[in-house]
């Protein structure tokens, strides 16, 4: 065997499709043509040369009957096995009858064991190669869709478009909490009615966020939304609205994690409220649903669930530890992906936050049982405090428990140290880097009160024209990295966002239609899925276009790695309206 998978090495081994006898059978009987994999009815191309995407597309034709996929040999693999093998069992002095009875066998062995065995092992390797390739892309995909920007201090209206049973309109706060629900029957343009309810919602939450989920009756909605728009219909509001990408909406809206988050909402309106957290803050909204389901990457349904599953849990606690968690906001969804801290361990500290009306400083971390120091070590620098929700009625109640305990002074000094407030705790610098923090405060001659206003920031340039981040570094007797975050946290605005800085969702006024579209007109747009043979755009129009990985010139990418959310211009090269589709090249990176 190692001598035919030596010969089989060199990647001339063809593959090729065509379209099945059963799919024959159907296109006759029902009279259509299935266009869905007319790529492949007639492809032939070396094992060497195919592409991750060729043979996932060629697996889930053949998984679907719709193709029968076939590897060939090499012509000269079969002569050179058999002339090995001849060479190894006959002998010159063998007998005339046993050396064609070893020919015999081997030509036997060759077609009915050996040539099978081999085409299954080159497709499983190459099978295997695709869907490690596959993955990797949707984990990048899946990174850059997390850490997509948020939209803060927001009223959001989500739109969870439909047309028999409605569109489920759902209305979140500034912090995403539910504001109202309601079904409206948007599409029939003669009921002014419905229209003149979601005017009035809009103005009375002051709202001038809309999302709108991308699934079905979305073109319908998005028209509607565009036409009160321009008929200035929520003035005096400036109302915009954004595309959704409702991928895994439904599914979540029937898991349990929504049945404990939103017992009292129908499924259906629960996908309205996911659409509006998703827009309002992606990590947060996304980290609840099974990545499978979000949409972004090349055939993730075909992938081995536990492959899958290894891969994109990897992505997602990256991303939330990248982004850190605010303890005094965040769900249990976020929380156990925090690296310290278990499912039992997010459970107690959401109890405790229920309980005390919020955490005043990372400290109160070590008050919950079963949170011992390494738990704290390994968790506190992804954590941070925002103001808790009632943190007058928080301290006053524990200061009265404190004054009724009876322990030891010691411990009442402790507990009443795990009241006081650190602005420290606001930033991502690491609590076992206080003490340089507050002694880098002091050389500079500022205080926690003024992190992240503009005279600690102007000390801190005045300090480093001075000396260099090294040299504080060797004078706080601190690593060069850990410097550089006490510089960060400190110059950063509280609560300062690091998503911020990546590439924030796309806002309309206006609508599209592909009847608008002009070949050689170039347009703005926004990158939604990457594969290895392109990246498809949303350009304002009902279909995301293609731009093949030959429509991306060099001197236009520049290096740059495209991503979901990165915005572009693109150049329309073709449109088929009969298929669907929109072939575009890459123009411009702002």
């Amino acid at each position: 065997m190692d001598y035919i998978r030596q010969l089989t090495s060199n990647g001339r081994t063809l593959v090729t499709s065509e379209k099945s006898k059963s799919s024959k059978k159907d296109e006759k009987e029902t009279n259509k043509t299935n266009r869905q994999f007319e790529t492949y009815f007639n492809f032939k191309v070396l094992v060497r040369d195919v592409k991750p995407h060729q043979i996932l597309a060629l697996n889930r034709g053949d998984a679907l009957k719709e193709l029968t996929v076939k590897l060939e040999l090499s012509a000269n693999v079969e002569p050179s096995f058999k002339q090995w093998c001849q060479r190894h069992w006959i002998r010159r002095e063998t007998r005339p009858d046993v050396h064609d009875l070893i020919k015999l066998a081997i030509d036997d062995a060759f077609k009915r064991l050996i040539h099978p065995l081999i085409i299954r092992q080159i497709r499983s390797e190459l099978t295997r190669s695709a869907e490690k390739a596959s993955i990797d892309v949707f984990s990048k995909n899946l990174k850059r869709l997390l850490l997509t920007p948020p939209v803060r201090g927001k009223v959001i209206i989500g739109l969870d478009p439909g047309f028999k049973n409605g569109c489920k309109v759902a209305i979140i706060s500034e912090t995403g909490s539910i504001l109202h629900t309601d079904v409206l029957y948007l599409l029939n343009k003669y009921d002014t009615k419905q229209r003149k309810k979601l005017v009035e919602m809009v103005t009375h939450f002051r709202s001038d966020m809309v999302a709108i989920g991308n699934g079905t009756a979305c073109r319908e909605t998005e028209k509607t939304i565009s036409e009160l728009i321009s008929t200035h219909a929520f003035s005096p509001l400036n109302v915009m609205y954004c595309i959704v990408n409702e991928d895994g909406a439904s599914i979540y809206s029937v898991s349990e994690e929504a049945e404990r988050e939103m017992p009292d909402l129908d499924p259906n309106v629960r996908s309205a409220v996911s659409i509006a957290r998703r827009l309002q803050d992606p990590l947060v909204e996304l980290v609840k649903n099974n990545p499978k389901n979000i949409g972004v990457g090349m055939y993730q349904h075909d992938m081995p669930e536990k492959l899958m599953k290894t891969a994109l849990d990897g992505v997602i606690e990256e991303c939330v530890s990248f982004v850190g968690i605010d303890l005094n906001v965040c769900n249990e969804s976020m929380l156990r992906r925090i690296a310290g801290l278990t499912t039992a361990r997010a459970k107690k500290i959401i109890e405790f936050r229920e309980q005390n009306g919020g955490f005043i400083n990372r400290e109160q971390l070590l008050q919950i049982k079963g949170f011992g120091k390494k738990s704290y070590e390994q968790c506190a620098g992804f954590v941070r405090i925002s103001d808790p929700i009632n943190s007058v009625s928080n301290t006053q109640e524990t200061k009265k428990a404190l004054s009724e305990n009876k322990g030891s002074k010691k411990t009442k000094q402790k507990k009443d140290k795990s009241l006081e407030v650190n602005p420290l705790d606001k930033t991502w610098i690491h609590p076992e880097s206080y003490t340089s923090a507050t002694a880098f405060l002091n050389m500079i001659g500022e205080d926690v009160e003024s992190i992240g206003l503009a005279q600690m920031r102007d000390k801190i340039n005045k300090a480093l024209k001075t000396k260099d981040v090294q040299t504080l570094a060797e004078d706080l007797d601190v690593g060069l990295p850990t410097m550089q975050l006490i510089i960060d946290g400190l110059k950063q605005p509280l609560g300062y966002d690091i998503r911020a800085e990546y590439e924030k969702p796309l806002f309309k006024v206006g609508i599209m239609s592909m009847d608008d579209l002009k070949c050689g007109c170039v347009y703005p747009g926004r990158i939604t899925n990457v594969t290895h043979f392109g990246c498809f755009v949303d350009i304002g129009v009902q279909k995301h276009g293609l731009i093949h990985t030959s429509r991306m010139p060099n001197h236009v990418l520049k290096g740059r790695e495209l991503g979901p959310g990165v915005k572009v211009e693109v150049r329309v090269l073709g449109i088929e309206k009969e298929r669907q589709r929109i072939q575009l090249q890459l123009e411009k990176l702002p």
